[in-house]
């Protein structure tokens, strides 16, 4: 077999074809997926860091002093806690490693099964414990102390973007699940569990409530920091929706079977596409194939994931680019939503989704929070390009 073309289902299969290496190796058990949206958060943290210091530089934000912990005394406590942790993990990761093929099968079941590897559960809380506990012993002060810290809100990157991660990962399996209520009856741990098929807007909805809570709980100003994460959101976005494609985790297109017309100066790929490799091993079975992942869509379809992509990294930059031409606060941010809902709209006509009988009409859930989010972009400008508050 050739090297693979664009498909990736996880790291084995990109090391196949980077160095030429055999695929579902142990380097399986990272997958595309997750990879690309750990790489989302990257992005999102450090256009989000630009602008944050930007907007502090001209006085949109500011800091503010806090009393906060400058030094903890290691306690048994914590010790606890480090040799509970490690030891878990220990006792799941021998026992992937040395049975990777069955892990490849039911990476869920696996996880959360009793299986386990007591050597190296014991390696781990043995040597976490003479760590912590040699740290304790030779630690010099053992009060807790507080110091009032003048923290500025490019500071708070990592907790933002923590807890948009977090809350992001659940609403999108929440909305996921919501759209595929019958699949999640049938497999209820598989449904939470699995690798794929998260639901955006539920991520970005949940997402936004508990980041709006955080920044309002530090003092920022909200609807500067509105302007300054829509940029970060599209950028996460146009990663997040990469890993989908390359992965091919289902969230692509309907089929198209139709002859590229002659407009169309991209790959064939582009127009239509097989899939081959997929990492839910949809499709037909590939001649001559031996390895994990060897199935691909007959006919083909749209690679919508690419096409959000493209479309997520080109709004990126408008945004990126309009963020100091723009004079009002607020507007940014309510652009990003026009823009977003505009997309989405569109690509979702020739994406595979669960439909509803709505005015006659047949659209996705995510169509129809499409359609409020351009409403709501639409009002959002007209206010507050009328407020005009800088």
């Amino acid at each position: 077999m050739g090297k693979i073309q664009i498909m990736y289902p996880n790291l084995s299969y990109i090391f196949h074809a980077l160095f030429g290496s055999n695929p579902d190796n142990i380097f399986s058990v990272v997958q595309t997926f997750g990879l690309m949206l750990g790489l989302s958060f990257v992005a999102s943290g450090t256009l989000l860091y630009l602008e944050l210091k930007r907007k502090t530089g001209i006085g949109q934000l500011q800091g503010r002093i806090e009393n906060i912990v400058v030094y903890k005394p290691i306690d048994w406590k914590e010790i606890g806690m480090q040799c509970l942790v490690n030891t878990i993990l220990a006792y799941k990761a021998g026992y992937v490693i040395a049975n990777v093929k069955e892990f490849q099968l039911d990476p869920t079941g696996i996880l959360f099964s009793s299986k386990g590897n007591f050597l190296w559960a014991f390696i781990a809380l043995a040597a976490t414990f003479a760590y912590w506990f040699y740290k304790m012993k030779s630690q010099k002060e053992n009060t807790l102390r507080r110091a009032d810290v003048m923290i500025q809100p490019k500071d708070r990157v990592f907790e933002i973007t923590g807890v948009a991660a977090i809350f992001g990962i659940v609403g999108s399996r929440l909305f996921s699940i919501l759209e595929n209520f019958g699949d999640f009856i049938r497999d209820p741990i598989g449904s939470i569990f699995s690798g794929s098929g998260l639901t955006i807007y539920g991520g970005l909805i949940l997402a936004f409530i508990m980041v709006f809570r955080y920044i309002k709980k530090k003092g920022l100003h909200p609807i500067h920091m509105m302007d300054a994460v829509a940029p970060t959101l599209m950028i996460g976005y146009a990663v997040g929706r990469m890993g989908c494609h390359l992965s091919g985790d289902g969230d692509w297109g309907i089929i198209n079977e139709l002859a590229k017309p002659s407009w169309f100066i991209l790959p064939d790929s582009w127009w239509a596409y097989h899939y081959p490799h997929n990492v839910i091993d949809e499709g037909v079975k590939i001649e001559g194939c031996t390895w994990m992942h060897c199935h691909q869509l007959v006919p083909p379809v749209y690679p919508t994931p690419l096409y959000e992509s493209i479309l997520a990294f080109i709004i990126t930059g408008i945004l990126w680019a309009l963020r100091k031409q723009i004079p009002y606060a607020g507007v940014l941010f309510f652009l990003y939503c026009l823009l977003n809902g505009i997309e989405r709209i569109f690509i979702e006509a020739i994406r595979v989704n669960p439909r509803y009988e709505l005015l006659g009409m047949n659209p996705s859930l995510s169509q129809i929070i499409a359609f409020l989010l351009i409403i709501v972009g639409i009002v959002g400008l007209i206010y507050f390009w009328k407020k005009k508050i800088r």
